[in-house]
């Protein structure tokens, strides 16, 4: 038994084939998955396909590559998605300091207004982080907020450490199992009780289906790895992870 704790169903390939796709996951044990927004559209989209499909949960936010042209009222709009049942989670948002499709000064504003939003609403945040540690971590520390994961975790040791002081989860994807990988060392030294599984599909297929289209029935590849990292039998390791998933989100 497992949760995939972030896939993107809306996206394509996934939704032009949802009911196959969760099908797969079925097969493979996944008994839960959680579809984090990049937008405001597909906020919308994930909590109807979570309304739709009981294995589904969802989590309605602003990534920060989407942060530029937002209307005065995303806030409200974001809020109202927030207050159906099906909606479990704030994200993701974050930082992206990679490609900067969207100014600095301009992703931290919207950062801090949508983890005061989740504050508000009494949700936890699921946190998008590329090259952006240091601010990342700045501002979380500055809301206050405790309850989080660091989503597809790519950083080092130090960085989850401070993660987990401030009370966040780290999730580990597809790229954990890549050949040339530093991320198994780094979860070695996590604690198996802060540990979460995701795909992040469509993307970072996991081997041995590395390069192709991903979906959240590969989410026990990633598991399996994590295991073996962890020098736990799969099943201890999924019975974890599982609970880990269901605390932090309370599916």
């Amino acid at each position: 038994m497992l949760i995939d704790s972030h896939c993107h169903l809306y996206l394509k390939g996934l939704d032009s084939d949802l009911p196959a796709v969760l099908a797969r996951s079925a097969e493979q044990g996944i008994t839960g998955i959680l579809c984090p927004a990049i937008d405001l559209p597909t906020a919308e989209r994930a909590v109807e396909i979570a309304e739709q499909h009981v294995p589904v949960q969802a989590a309605v936010g602003v990534h920060p590559n989407y942060s530029s042209d937002l209307p005065e009222d995303y806030l409200n709009l974001l809020r109202r998605f927030a207050a159906e049942d099906v909606v479990v989670a704030i994200g993701e948002i974050g930082l992206d300091y990679y490609r900067e499709y969207c100014p600095q000064e301009r992703q931290q504003q919207i950062f801090r207004q949508q983890l005061e939003l989740a504050r508000e609403v009494e949700l936890p945040v699921i946190i998008h982080n590329r090259d952006a540690d240091e601010d990342v971590i700045a501002i979380l520390r500055e809301s206050g907020i405790s309850r989080g994961v660091a989503h597809c975790f790519s950083g080092s040791v130090a960085l989850a450490e401070q993660f987990m002081e401030l009370g966040f989860y780290i999730s580990f994807a597809g790229n954990l199992t890549y050949k040339n990988s530093d991320l198994p060392l780094v979860a070695q030294n996590i604690p198996v009780e802060k540990l979460l599984v995701e795909t992040d599909a469509p993307f970072l297929s996991p081997v041995p289906f590395r390069g192709k289209l991903n979906e959240p029935a590969r989410t026990r590849y990633v598991a399996l790895k994590l295991a073996a990292v962890k020098g736990l039998p799969p099943e201890e390791l999924a019975d974890h992870t599982t609970a880990n998933t269901k605390a932090l989100f309370g599916i």
